[in-house]
């Protein structure tokens, strides 16, 4: 009679035991997609501080030779210190447009100087920048994919019962205008 009463307290236990080892895994797998876009939002972020660290170098390089384009130099700083100091996702997004426009309104003004256009710092600087924006758009995109699994993970079933237990919340997109999406060209 032990017997028979044992039987259905270990499959009890046997389901119990299931569960709790397959909401277990559902939670490791919820933090590990959180944690990697965690980690793709400061892979975007080191690549954004490079690119503001390349900035004033390029308005003083600029200002040596159009120091009356003052007007241009004060908005290229002041979209900077915006975007340095934006916080989250989509606050940090606009930032970003209204730099990407200041600085091609800052290209706009190197194109008319001939001698600006051929100095070397000026040229490496430009380099830098164009890389820092493709490093920018690649962060950005493996950022964006990281949130689309996580999003998706936690509104899926079964995770996004455990999901809201938990306080995973979805995450935003780092979206950018696609006008200043575009690497600004300069022509020589």
């Amino acid at each position: 009679m032990n017997s028979l009463l044992l039987l259905p307290c270990l499959s009890v236990f046997v389901i119990v035991v299931v569960a709790a080892l397959a909401v277990a895994a559902l939670y490791n797998r919820l933090v590990v997609l959180r944690n990697r876009v965690d980690n793709a939002w400061s892979q975007i972020d080191v690549q954004l501080k490079r690119r503001y660290d390349l900035i004033p170098n390029l308005v003083e390089t600029v200002k040596g030779y159009a120091s009356h384009e003052s007007g241009v130099f004060e908005a290229v700083t002041q979209a900077r210190a915006a975007a340095i100091n934006a916080e989250g996702v989509e606050q940090k997004g606009q930032a970003e447009n209204q730099l990407s426009g200041a600085l091609k309104s800052l290209f706009a003004v190197a194109e008319a100087y001939p001698d600006l256009k051929a100095n070397t710092s000026f040229l490496d600087l430009q380099a830098q920048l164009a890389e820092a924006e493709n490093k920018i758009a690649y962060a950005r995109q493996f950022y964006n994919d990281s949130v689309m699994s996580f999003n998706t993970a936690i509104q899926s079933f079964p995770a996004n019962l455990l999901a809201g237990m938990f306080g995973f919340s979805a995450r935003a997109y780092f979206e950018i205008e696609p006008a200043a999406a575009e690497v600004p060209q300069v022509k020589f």
